[in-house]
């Protein structure tokens, strides 16, 4: 039993150092489903990179939409990002902004310089 055990742990250990992106992937996947925005954030930029997976716009940002539901100021910056650059449906009216002064408030200098510069073009024509 001890053996076995051994054999098992080993097995595994080799699986997560070998397959160490999938193993990460799978992990994280798990925990987004369970609703933790770290993990929903991780497999966004996953898929918007196509690192360990394939390369999917329209995953990630969904699950930048689920972890910037929760208020993750990194995938609000990206979720806000992606729709200014039409890689997800369209935002509601305002939306955008919203979702820039979360990320900014969180001290993303990005999202407030972004945010800076949407109001100014919006504001002269």
């Amino acid at each position: 039993l001890q053996l076995t055990a051994v054999i098992t742990a080993g097995l595994l250990l080799l699986y997560i150092l070998l397959c160490y992106e999938d193993f990460h992937f799978r992990v994280a996947h798990v925990y987004a489903h369970l609703g933790y925005s770290n993990a929903q954030h991780i497999l966004g930029q996953r898929y918007l990179q196509g690192a360990g997976v394939e390369k999917n716009e329209d995953m990630a940002m969904h699950w930048f939409r689920q972890a910037a539901g929760q208020g993750h100021p990194h995938s609000s910056f990206n979720l806000a990002v992606g729709a200014l650059r039409n890689m997800t449906v369209a935002l509601e009216e305002g939306e955008a902004e919203k979702l820039l002064s979360i990320a900014a408030a969180h001290g993303l200098r990005e999202a407030q310089q972004l945010l800076e510069n949407l109001l100014k073009s919006r504001s002269h024509p």
